[in-house]
């Protein structure tokens, strides 16, 4: 796309739009990777995944679209080396139950889906599990495995390559997701291999939840040598030793919801730092559940890990009025094959777009760049009562300082880091 006819963004500071793909008419994107000059999206709506040929970042082309099964997303996916790992679920945001997305961030959603008790379950219309394509020509993936679940199928994944997957899983007989080891040892015969969830999530085996309001559910964990920093929404942050892949065990577990809200969705450390960050996820339309924010923890001790800071909240306009989300939703999470940084942090704020924080201080984070896309030419989101409104997803970031970005309906943007 010429830069003449670039979207004008809402707003911009220390950053520039130098490309722009609509996905080749499917503009909505979750989880987005790059791997060898190709992006590869998961979409919310128009299911399946795309590929988008981002060799020249100037002018984007779509040239691959893979669907999903019936009833089911594939909205997360993982890329390393020569391997795509892309996650099949219920199509949560297409079921009656879930048009009114409160019901989708409060309670047991395996209670709601029919999957906590498996034997009185509806019939099953969705595939899930994990699928695993060859990538080593990202254009075109071609499936070589794929590892079945019983339940609701798997949310979100960890793989930066080697034996072991990772991955947040609603399975029959628990409220929610849950966490589990892959053994991908063999790519074409992934297998699980442990797992661990929070006591009372069990509800087959009998377990009860002190709160059933809450989203007690794990969104994802993220690895670093024997330890997984796990975001598990409203129960907030569980560390687990797995040196025993097969059996996990709890270090910490740290809630602050209540008084916050919830919804805590990333947890990446920063070992040469003994850092962690961690996002909690603004759920609600119009912070209904409350500002959310991004947390600064030290963890020199992890089984005592303390908040030390807060990033600051976009404050340029009133993006609370806005309306859809404000707030974070996800953090640009060092893969081994794009950038590593210890000091700068890539946000997605939802309506209020990617942000770029400095936390060579981390006691005092400091936001140097934003980029606030305008609002999308249509939506994507067919649910009752959406706004059109930007809501930016994901973010990936090259080595070079390229930063790729999605939106729930906007498409693909790749801008220029100019700080």
């Amino acid at each position: 796309m010429a830069s003449q006819d670039l979207p004008k963004p809402d707003y911009a500071k220390n950053m520039k739009l130098i490309g722009y793909s609509d996905q080749g008419g499917r503009p909505d994107g979750v989880q987005l990777m790059v791997n060898k000059g190709f992006a590869i999206t998961g979409h919310m709506f128009s299911k399946g995944f795309s590929v988008i040929d981002v060799r020249d970042p100037r002018n984007p082309k779509p040239v691959n679209y893979v669907p999903a099964p019936k009833n089911t997303w594939n909205i997360h996916l993982q890329t390393h080396g020569d391997l795509l790992l892309v996650i099949n679920a219920k199509d949560m945001f297409a079921s009656a139950e879930f048009q009114d997305e409160k019901q989708y961030y409060k309670g047991a959603l395996g209670k709601k889906v029919g999957t906590a008790d498996a034997s009185s379950a509806p019939p099953r219309d969705w595939t899930a599990g994990l699928a695993v394509y060859d990538i080593s020509n990202p254009a075109e993936p071609r499936k070589i495995s794929f590892m079945p679940v019983e339940g609701g199928g798997i949310h979100r994944l960890w793989y930066v390559g080697g034996r072991w997957a990772y991955a947040s899983v609603l399975l029959d007989g628990f409220t929610d997701y849950i966490f589990m080891t892959i053994d991908m040892a063999d790519p074409s015969n992934p297998k699980e291999a442990g797992r661990y969830w929070i006591p009372g999530m069990h509800a087959a085996g009998g377990e009860t939840l002190s709160d059933a309001s809450q989203r007690g559910g794990l969104h994802h964990p993220i690895v670093h040598g024997d330890t997984a920093y796990c975001a598990w929404r409203d129960a907030g942050l569980v560390v687990l030793d797995i040196a025993d892949r097969s059996a996990p065990s709890l270090i910490t577990h740290r809630n602050w919801s209540p008084p916050y809200g919830g919804g805590t969705h990333n947890a990446l450390p920063l070992p040469d730092r003994d850092l962690l960050v961690v996002a909690d996820e603004a759920v609600l339309d119009n912070c209904e559940d409350g500002i959310k924010y991004i947390w600064m923890f030290d963890i020199r001790d992890k089984s005592n890990p303390i908040s030390i800071s807060t990033f600051p909240t976009p404050d340029e306009a009133d993006y609370v009025a806005k309306g859809a989300h404000f707030g974070p939703h996800n953090i640009y999470e060092n893969r081994p094959d794009g950038l590593i940084s210890s000091d700068t942090i890539f946000s997605t704020y939802q309506n209020a777009g990617i942000r770029v924080t400095d936390i060579s201080n981390a006691y005092r984070p400091e936001e140097v760049a934003a980029f606030v896309p305008p609002a999308p030419n249509r939506l994507m989101d067919k649910r009752p009562n959406r706004p059109q409104v930007i809501q930016s997803c994901d973010v990936w970031v090259s080595a070079e300082g390229l930063v790729y970005s999605n939106d729930y309906n906007g498409g693909l943007y790749i801008l220029e880091y100019n700080n």
